[in-house]
């Protein structure tokens, strides 16, 4: 396992600084440092503050995800995950959180609300060129791979 220093600033209203829950998690818990209870209504989003800041290492990005167990119990989702904290921001990270459930959900001070993995990065070279190889998939599209026999 590799490890990154990544500088962390707890803002007034933090709650807690990021964790990992066991030994081996690939994310740190990040929770909602929030003054009152969010009700979020089905199909609602909103926007939760973490209350830190991060400064990671050139090359690295840290990710936010979803918690496994509030998207299969609550249908609670980060429509745009993972979520991207690029090296150069240095704002207070928030999460989109989204109800996907027909039912209310409740959004408390402390609760953990999302998950934060950080990774190095890899920059690619793009090279304008005609793409000449062909491959058993080709241009097939969503939905496309496993359906065909392949001779």
């Amino acid at each position: 396992m590799t490890s990154a220093l990544v500088k962390i600033e707890k803002l007034p209203h933090c709650v807690s600084l990021p964790n990992y829950q066991t030994d081996d998690a690939a994310g740190a818990d990040l929770s909602a440092a929030i003054d009152k209870e969010i009700i979020l209504l089905p199909f609602e989003r909103c926007l939760v503050p973490t209350g830190i800041r991060i400064q990671l290492p050139k090359n690295y990005e840290a990710q936010i995800r979803p918690r496994s167990g509030l998207a299969l119990k609550n249908g609670i989702i980060i429509p745009n995950a993972p979520g991207t904290i690029d090296a150069d921001y240095r704002g207070e990270i928030k999460v989109i959180i989204m109800n996907c459930s027909n039912e209310t959900f409740k959004i408390t001070r402390g609760m953990r609300i999302a998950q934060m993995i950080v990774s190095p990065i890899v920059k690619a070279t793009f090279k304008e060129c005609i793409i000449e190889d062909d491959t058993a998939r080709g241009t097939g599209g969503f939905g496309s791979t496993g359906t065909v026999i392949l001779a």
